[in-house]
């Protein structure tokens, strides 16, 4: 297949820096980053420009055996091309005081779907540089293939930029480094620090007329880089500086025609390295769509969340660069990432394998090793996982599962919520009250989805009975109630249903309460006291009545859930999601943005949300199914689709400004963004079942 034929592909042809015209491309195109991950929960980021702007950019991400902790090993390549008619410098370091950094020698374009491609022009030659980690490998392939005029020739040299630290964390120039590279059979085996895994690098040579080429060779050449700076870590109100160790040079001979593949894994050397990138790409190639529909464009990079962790055990990462495995994230996302594709049978095997780290009713909002590695802060994780069970039902999961595995499951989350005695549902808050629905929560602890915290305490305290947490879990009495016939949850089902209308439906004004709280102390965070019985309800306009909405086991009736969809589309609804709050409230927030407190007060606080957007469609569709309707939802989707050539390539970012031009923000890649937007463009397009109310 030749990819260049793909228009649909994201592509950068030139790297233009932003313009007035186009204000929401501030950092410019050659700051747009591109994402390799290789299934095991490491990966590859680096920009356009090869320059890094973040401590999370480089080629070698890897998550060591024994634990859950991502390592960056190969922080980069310095590579430059020499000719007889001079040098090009094809990757940049940036250091303090530099200018912005500038396309780098002879760009020619980049392309990241099914992986990224960069060509650079030197002349009458060309230098392609393709990136592509293996799945299943700790390991990343770095391609050069060199073509031109018949019978050149180029010297490409390469210098490794060793990190060997803690993706999250900066290294310095220190004395305890090791810094001789070992021979190895076919390359080089790197270990600075007795603390981590030992990186191999080798390199294999691809003669175009099969006649072996001159070689490479390995120059020791010891120095530290120091200085380097990354302009958005700086800009997030976190260090930005850190040295990297270069421990010496390789030299490669190239004629035109000529590939070099060079391996860089922790798993033990690769050997040939070419044919291991050859069989890669031919398994991309292969389930590339010539002709995509609008979700299979968002759908292209969706792979990348999905990974197997310890044991062998499938599962979902939340986001790259920073975040791992939540629990949250994960079943939120995991429809979109599997049934919107057809694929229910890994849909079952991730909600299979989150069985063993289920406790007192909870599952973990960060995923470790085994449970007693977990983090059990969230409050709605086991609610999203019901949700997700559901779901996998309808889409027609295995049923000896569903009665055997799952729904005993669903039943022991619906008991502990019930009686909230166990020791990590009390420090959580939960627990059902007199007429069946869920508290949550503390003053001091706001473990729903809105979970932004200062050291001021929770931005936006939703302790008490919030919306969508009640929503989530009248949906889960209502499915044990189909499913085991049981009076028991037929009847709470029931009684939980009228008490959600009766607390949060307010007639009047056509929204739901964002949270219903009893009036038991005097708080702080109190909006409007005009309850029959001694209450507080917030009404602020948030998006968690559009989650409410839209369940299919939903109290709303169709035309309450019409009505929260007028409001929303008025108050929240953006070209790339839902606000997390009305512009009208004293509390808004417009721009996400500065350091970690000012970005933690806006979080939640106006702050658009593209995952949202899908809720908000499904709930769209159970009201007015309609093909006119359905057009209309599509084309929201447009802005979504035509930013993915943007910031994360090919890729939808976790958060964009409340306020216009919608700064994008936050990671570069967001499984739930992703996933929301397949499961969307599903529904639309009926190739998953909606279920439930929809009228045509």
């Amino acid at each position: 297949m030749n990819l260049e034929t793909l228009p649909w592909l994201p592509q950068v042809p030139t790297c233009p820096q932003g313009t007035a015209e186009d204000p929401r491309r501030e950092e410019g195109a050659p700051e747009a980053e591109w994402l390799e991950t290789d299934g095991l929960g490491g990966y590859a980021l680096s920009t356009v420009s090869g320059t890094p702007h973040r401590r999370y950019h480089g080629l070698l991400t890897a998550v060591p055996e024994g634990t859950t902790k991502r390592t960056l090993f190969l922080a980069g390549l310095l590579d430059r091309l020499a000719t007889s008619s001079g040098e090009a410098t094809l990757t940049r370091l940036r250091r303090p005081g530099e200018p912005p950094v500038v396309p780098p020698d002879g760009f020619g374009g980049l392309s990241c779907v099914p992986w990224p491609r960069t060509l650079f022009r030197h002349g009458r030659l060309e230098l392609t540089r393709e990136v592509l980690m293996p799945e299943g490998r700790s390991a990343v392939l770095v391609r050069y293939t060199l073509a031109g005029e018949a019978g050149a020739a180029a010297n490409l040299v390469l210098e490794p930029l060793l990190a060997f630290r803690e993706a999250d964390a900066l290294t310095f120039e220190n004395d305890v480094l090791r810094e001789h590279a070992e021979q190895v059979d076919g390359g080089l085996r790197f270990r600075p620090y007795d603390a981590l895994p030992a990186m191999t690098i080798t390199l294999t040579l691809d003669p175009a007329d099969g006649v072996a080429p001159a070689g490479w060779r390995y120059e020791p050449a010891p120095r530290w880089h120091r200085g380097v700076e990354y302009a958005t870590d700086l800009a997030r109100g976190y260090d930005g500086h850190e040295d990297l160790f270069a421990p010496g040079v390789l030299h490669v001979r190239l004629r035109c025609g000529d590939a070099v593949t060079l391996a860089a894994t922790i798993d033990g050397a690769i050997g040939e390295a070419s044919s291991l990138f050859r069989a890669e790409a031919a398994r991309r190639r292969a389930a590339l769509p010539v002709e995509p529909t609008l979700g299979e464009r968002f759908g292209a990079a969706a792979d990348a969340f999905l990974y197997r962790g310890p044991g062998g055990r499938r599962g979902v990462l939340a986001g790259f660069p920073w975040f791992g495995e939540w629990g949250r994230d994960t079943f939120i996302a995991l429809p979109g990432l599997t049934l919107a594709r057809g694929d229910v049978e890994a849909c079952g095997e991730i909600l299979g394998g989150a069985l063993a780290f289920l406790r007192d009713g909870l599952l973990p909002n960060i995923f470790g090793r085994n449970p007693e590695d977990c983090h059990y802060g969230s409050a709605d994780a086991a609610l999203w996982f019901a949700r997700a069970v559901l779901l996998y039902q309808r889409a027609g999961g295995d049923e000896k599962r569903v009665r055997r595995d799952l729904a005993p499951a669903l039943a022991a989350i619906a008991e502990a919520y019930r009686d909230g005695t166990a020791s990590r549902l009390v420090a959580l808050g939960v627990r059902a009250d007199a007429v069946g629905l869920l508290h949550v929560g503390t003053p001091a602890r706001n473990p729903t989805w809105m979970d932004a915290q200062t050291p001021a305490g929770p931005v936006t305290p939703r302790f008490g009975h919030p919306v969508e947490i009640n929503a989530l879990w009248c949906s889960l009495l209502a499915h044990l109630a189909e499913l085991t016939g049981a009076d028991v949850w037929i009847e709470a089902s029931e009684r939980a249903a009228g008490a959600f209308l009766e607390r949060f439906w307010r007639q009047g004004e056509g929204v739901l309460v964002d949270v219903w709280r009893e009036d038991e102390h005097e708080h702080e965070h109190e909006r409007e006291h005009e309850c029959e019985h001694e209450c507080e309800r917030d009404l602020a306009i948030r998006p968690n009545m559009v989650l409410a909405a839209a369940l299919e086991l939903s109290p709303l009736d169709c035309g309450m859930r019409g009505r929260v969809l007028a409001r929303a589309e008025a108050d929240l609804l953006t070209p790339y999601g839902l606000r997390t709050l009305a512009p009208s409230d004293p509390d808004y927030r417009s721009r996400y943005g500065g350091g970690p407190e000012a970005r933690d007060a806006a979080y939640h606080q106006g702050t658009v949300w593209p995952w949202l957007l899908g809720f908000y469609c499904e709930a769209s569709l159970r009201v007015d199914a309609s093909e006119a309707n359905r057009a209309r939802l599509r084309r929201l989707w447009e802005p979504l689709a035509e930013d993915l050539g943007r910031g994360g390539l090919g890729h939808v970012s976790e958060v964009y400004d409340g306020d216009a031009p919608h700064r994008r923000g936050g990671t570069c890649a967001q499984a739930w963004s992703t996933a929301e937007a397949m499961r969307a463009l599903a529904l639309l397009d009926g190739s998953l079942s909606l279920g439930g109310d929809a009228t045509s």
